[in-house]
């Protein structure tokens, strides 16, 4: 039985008159209890199709056109109360960011029982039991610990789960995923994955699964419909879509599985990490006695799960910081702990590129201001020499210079995170440390992003310490890797051999962990659990 339809819809953005369509003529069924995956690159209308199906359009857009069926309602004709009524009810929704998603001063029971109460459907004291029963089903653990935690106290893959107990709490027929496993780390993201379909299979829900990423779609969806600027180009089942995709498109979407890092000879060490331990004030060790060197022009990259001390050894090695034990020399000159102790000269060599660029990017200030800082400050340049300069970094990271006009809610994903690039670059450092900054990109942004840190790292001799969850894109970029797990190093070595013969357990899971373009990859991964399982 259909419970959602949509026909002929079409959905703008901007002034009457004037309008740009995002999605543009989309029609598409979805039976009840089934999981459609929609797959696409950033700016393709995935998520404006989701909200879609919600009767929602985000401020600045409009649904103009087209019919909305839902559960047997014209959900463009209802009045809004009536649409009120059965949003957060029977259609529910679960973003890509649960940490922006959660009020940070609440605890989470009393966030996940908000829209039962709100709806009249529990008492408090019932609708917190059916938050708890939901905990449990989705695989977390302790329930009462982590009904009684504000946000910030549990994990990223825990809090994503937390979000899906409340989208359920309702019982809702349908669920639209937003991206809901894009942050989180490939062993995380296992335990979400099968706890998403697991609850969706067994109560009967309807879904839309949204994600740029194809073989994550595959493992829990029915049908695939593949969206391209507005339009779905092509639909199916998923062994249809995967063995013979009709649209050369969609061939593109895996296209960083296709990838493989340059072979490079080994150059003198740049940077030299020697039994570094650090942790955050008033707290234990977060890193303990890390080693590791990375060479003049090539790749280390950092991996390990959500926890494993990734980022905090970025912070230390770019001095916002300092290690409580330990030394890190580039090209052999000890940096000092503290940002406030490091020269001009150390601060303009070591750069940090942070994983998203809507925080690390002011949003007021327009790309010219963004670029013109660091541009002044390490470079001294001012009126037309800074222009020129800002023009020639733009274009070396593949953007149009009038670009610097704009403010950055002006830019895509991927444009926004080659001016957080450029902001690093225009200092002209030695070592770039990129922090996870693919994670939130789709597939063939993501492509696109390591090709040009690929060419501008063979330009200028940079060397690059890459952090990332995504071993696809270790493979791609990578000449070293590192693996990391509860703040130490537990093995490394050339890319090639820690991925194609770990002697880690723990090394194996992660590599056992990256979904594959096959529909039965998370029903095998699930069956060999405990066997991978890592005391």
């Amino acid at each position: 039985m259909t419970l959602l339809h949509l026909r002929d819809l079409r959905v703008t953005a901007g002034a009457r008159g004037q309008e740009t369509a995002i999605l543009d003529g989309v029609s598409l069924a979805l039976a009840k209890g089934e999981v459609l995956g929609l797959v696409g690159e950033s700016g393709s209308g995935k998520s404006t199709l989701g909200l879609a199906a919600m009767g929602h359009a985000r401020p600045g857009c409009r649904i103009a056109s087209g019919e909305i069926g839902f559960a047997g309602h014209d959900l463009r004709a209802l009045p809004p109360a009536r649409l009120r009524a059965l949003q957060g009810d029977r259609i529910a929704y679960v973003a890509q960011s649960a940490a922006a998603a959660f009020n940070p001063g609440f605890r989470l029971i009393d966030q996940t029982v908000e829209t039962a109460l709100r709806h009249g459907h529990l008492s408090r004291e019932a609708a917190q039991a059916r938050a708890l029963a939901l905990f449990a089903e989705l695989g977390l653990p302790d329930p009462a610990r982590i009904a009684g935690s504000y946000p910030h106290e549990v994990s990223g893959g825990q809090l994503q789960r937390v979000m899906t107990a409340m989208a359920m709490i309702c019982e809702p027929d349908l669920i639209v995923f937003d991206e809901p496993t894009t942050a989180l780390d490939v062993t995380t993201q296992v335990e979400v994955l099968a706890a998403l379909r697991r609850v969706v299979r067994e109560r009967g829900t309807a879904a839309l699964f949204i994600s740029h990423d194809l073989a994550v779609v595959a493992q829990v969806s029915d049908r695939l419909a593949i969206m391209r600027q507005g339009r779905i180009l092509e639909e199916g089942t998923v062994r249809q879509i995967l063995d013979a995709p009709k649209d050369p498109y969609t061939r593109t979407l895996w296209t960083i599985r296709e990838m493989d890092a340059p072979v490079r000879p080994a150059t003198p060490a740049r940077l030299n990490i020697e039994r570094v331990t650090a942790g955050y004030p008033g707290g234990g060790d977060v890193i303990s006695d890390v080693a590791l060197s990375l060479g003049q022009g090539r790749t280390v990259a950092i991996v390990g799960e959500s926890g494993s001390g990734k980022s905090t050894l970025a912070r230390v090695i770019a001095g916002l910081l300092p290690a409580r034990q330990g030394q890190i020399t580039l090209d052999d000159a000890a940096l000092p702990p503290k940002l406030d102790r490091r020269s001009l000269a150390q601060l303009r060599d070591v750069q940090l590129v942070h994983q998203s660029p809507d925080t690390s990017l002011n949003p007021r200030q327009r790309v010219s201001e963004l670029l013109g800082h660091p541009a002044r400050h390490f470079l001294g340049l001012k009126g037309a020499a800074l222009k020129a300069r800002i023009d020639e970094i733009l274009r070396s990271m593949e953007l149009d210079p009038a670009l610097a006009d704009r403010f950055p809610g002006e830019l895509s994903g991927g444009q926004k995170q080659r001016v957080a690039l450029a902001r690093a670059l225009l200092a002209d450092p030695k070592l770039l440390i990129c922090d996870e900054v693919t994670s939130a990109l789709d597939q063939v942004v993501q492509g696109d992003i390591l090709r040009l840190l690929a060419r501008v790292q063979a330009e200028r001799d940079l060397s690059i310490l890459f952090i990332t969850h995504d071993l696809a894109t270790v493979r791609a970029i990578a000449d070293e890797v590192v693996v990391m797990r509860h703040g130490r190093i537990v093995e490394s070595g050339a890319t090639a051999k820690i991925l194609g013969a770990p002697k880690e357990d723990y090394t194996r899971k992660l590599i056992a962990s990256v979904p594959t373009l096959d529909p039965g990859w998370l029903d095998q991964r699930l069956a060999l659990r405990m066997d991978l399982k890592v005391a």
